[in-house]
Order: structure tokens, then sequence, then C-alpha cells
């Protein structure tokens, strides 16, 4: 295996991946209103690539913003790795080297929508002074903070970059 940046080639193939792993109705989760009009950090797509070409996971981190703060956030998500491939590591690996990453870029934070007792190994933890798109429960979303002192000015709506 693999991991490697996100070509524009991969396209095709990461959406059928995440139709398989999310389902159909995966673009009606609300987390999917702040992908709308804005771009994944093309630094911190990357992919899980099989010896034959094919991708067997993928992640994507977005910019966005929080209330009225001025600091680097990033929208972690989706990740999916392909069933026949889960429970082998790659996705914790592909969110500890994109962590990493975003880390090595400046960026100040990452949120995401999830269940903690999985991303609490990676540091996340529930953020309650942010307000996601509806319908998100406030339990499920998590931050974890790259630069100490940034998850204390994270306070309002999660919306795009302007």
């Amino acid at each position: 295996m693999k991991f490697e940046k996100e070509e524009p080639e991969d396209f095709t193939e990461i959406e059928v991946l995440l139709d398989h792993a999310f389902g159909l109705g995966r673009t009606n989760l609300s987390s999917y209103q702040l992908r709308v009009g804005n771009k994944p950090v093309k630094a911190l797509s990357l992919v899980a690539r099989e010896e034959n070409g094919s991708i067997s996971g993928t992640i994507r981190f977005w910019p966005i913003k929080v209330g009225q703060s001025k600091s680097n956030v990033l929208l972690l998500g989706p990740i999916a790795v392909h069933p026949i491939r889960q429970g082998e590591g790659f996705g914790s690996h592909l969110i500890w080297e994109g962590i990493f990453n975003a880390r090595s870029l400046g960026w100040e934070a990452i949120l995401l929508v999830g269940d903690e007792p999985y991303y609490s190994k990676f540091g996340f933890s529930v953020l309650r002074t942010v307000e996601f798109p509806p319908p998100t429960d406030p339990n499920r979303v998590l931050c974890l903070e790259l630069i100490n002192g940034t998850r204390n000015l994270l306070k309002g709506k999660v919306k795009p970059p302007s």
C-alpha cells in the first residue's frame, strides 16, 4: 500500500469509494453543506493506493471559518476505507498523516463530525462552542487543537470560507 496525494484523475474512483462506504445519500449530511463551493486543501487530500493502482482509502480536509475567529481551521472528512481493507490501519494512517501535514502547513485546528470514542485516539474531543449546519448532533462535533489556545477561540457558526 502506498499513501500519496490525491490526483485529479482519482476523482471518479474516490466518489465511487465514498458512495460505497457511506451510501448514495452521503451528500445530504450536514457537513457536506460546508463543502459546497469550497475546495479541499490539495496538499492534505490523500489516498491509500494498492500496488495495482486502485484506491482503497481516502481523506480530505477543507478550509472553514468559525464565527468571528481568524484562526486557520480545517474540516476533516470524508475519510473512507474500502470495506475489504477496514481494520488494517489504513484509515488511522491517513488521519495521522493528515494531522502531521496540517500542523506542518500552519493550520491551527481541525474539526469533524464523528464518534468521539474512535477519534479521541488522535486527540479529538467534543467542542460545544461551535454550531454546525443542522441537523448535527452537538455531541459529535469534535476538535483537535494543532496550536495551543486555538480551541478557546472557536465560537459560533461553522461556515465555508468567504
